[in-house]
């Protein structure tokens, strides 16, 4: 019997710590920015501006990233994604007034879009096809690790050193980026075609077509974790209920650690519909716990059930964009996935305010379970494709 070849390679190890240092420098400086903003003069509407300035540069500069991924080498545009990160973080911290923070997080938001489809699609070149659900799921347990600590330490760190010191700790992360990608062997350059196909082929894509679905699906899914994650301290002290809300993300990155170590080698081998039923049913279980939610039991088992629901599906659309995708389109797959993201990103939290300002509290996580029927809907007119993507290869 074969022993099975094991994925980590130096290059990709290298990757994912890269991929690490780059989530974690972000998700540092996302709860300061507000802040730190209105500490410079911006009044709170322009502070608003200045934090959704990453996601508006994002959503639009996606598609054309996914292009270059696609024509360039994932080595070059990884180094200039984290240079813009460095010099744009390095900008929040010697920046005397809040105008230029904003052209400094609009940099940031160029770095950010870079490596979050580079990186993604280096890391499907460097594994065999019908391993990229594993890396994708160990890819994303590194972004779900930043995503929970870097916010903890930046909010704790500031209150004792300020805003521009505590900013500094988010500066060297980008520059470990930098660094960390310079040891990588592989540097994924695009299989070089005839000048006939060149000239022919070469035009801008919006979206990888085959991606769709899946990039709908991960926006939907993604709408009630971005409320939750923009809402959830204010909807506790809405409801007065006495629980230690500050670990919930916490919770949340612990289970889904377990989950994605537990169940590493099922991403390549379990078809999408399995993973889809599962994550329904987890999302209106975690929908209903936090409706009724009395005590940290249930904010527990709402975390838990959020990293069924959510953190689980999330891994398995990524490499499912990746494996629908044709080889020379798989930039271009990965910045469709990510735009679904950015749709879930920006529509949740306005939805929150929408449902805040409108319905009693008691309907605020109700009311989001209208997704569901419209994720079933989704799945039932592409299952074949969806499915095929276990297996195409």
């Amino acid at each position: 019997m074969a022993k099975k070849e094991s994925i980590f390679t130096k290059d990709v190890v290298l990757v994912m710590a890269a991929s690490f240092f780059f989530i974690f420098s972000n998700m540092y400086c996302n709860p300061l920015i507000n802040g730190y903003a209105q500490e410079l003069g911006a009044s709170s509407a322009f502070a608003g501006i200045i934090v959704g300035m990453m996601s508006i540069v994002a959503m639009f500069l996606r598609p054309i990233a996914g292009n270059m991924t696609d024509h360039y080498s994932k080595y070059r545009l990884a180094f200039i994604g984290g240079l813009l990160c460095f010099v744009g973080v390095m900008g929040y911290v010697i920046t005397p007034n809040s105008g230029l923070l904003l052209f400094f997080r609009l940099i940031n938001g160029l770095g950010y879009v870079l490596c979050t489809v580079c990186m993604t699609t280096w890391l499907s070149y460097l594994v065999p096809l019908n391993h990229v659900g594993e890396a994708m799921s160990f890819y994303g347990l590194m972004n779900a690790l930043a995503m929970a600590f870097a916010p903890a330490v930046s909010i704790n760190l500031y209150r004792i050193i300020g805003y521009r010191a505590a900013i500094i700790i988010s500066a060297l992360a980008a520059l470990m980026v930098v660094v960390t990608v310079q040891f990588v062997g592989n540097r994924a350059q695009p299989k070089v075609q005839p000048q006939s196909e060149k000239k022919k082929k070469f035009h801008l894509k919006i979206i990888q077509r085959d991606s769709l679905p899946v990039a709908a699906l991960t926006a939907l899914f993604a709408i009630p974790y971005f409320v939750t994650q923009a809402d959830i301290v204010a909807y506790t002290e809405q409801r007065h209920l006495p629980i230690a809300v500050g670990s919930y993300f916490l919770i949340y990155a612990i289970v889904l650690l377990a989950i994605r170590l537990f169940l590493r080698n099922q991403f390549d081998t379990v078809r999408f519909g399995p993973w889809l039923i599962t994550s329904t049913v987890a999302t209106v279980f975690y929908l209903i716990m936090l409706a009724v939610m009395r005590t940290n039991i249930e904010m527990a088992l709402a975390a838990a059930g959020m990293a069924f629901g959510y953190g689980l599906i999330y891994s398995v659309c990524q490499s499912t964009a990746m494996m629908l995708a044709p080889e020379s389109e798989r930039g271009l797959a990965s910045s469709t996935f990510f735009l679904g993201l950015d749709i879930g990103m920006t529509l949740g939290p306005i939805l929150g305010g929408i449902i805040d300002s409108t319905m009693p509290v008691k309907w605020f996580y109700p009311v989001m379970l209208i997704i569901i029927p419209l994720i079933i809907i989704i799945y039932l007119f592409n299952r074949q494709k969806l499915n095929s993507a276990v297996g195409n290869h």
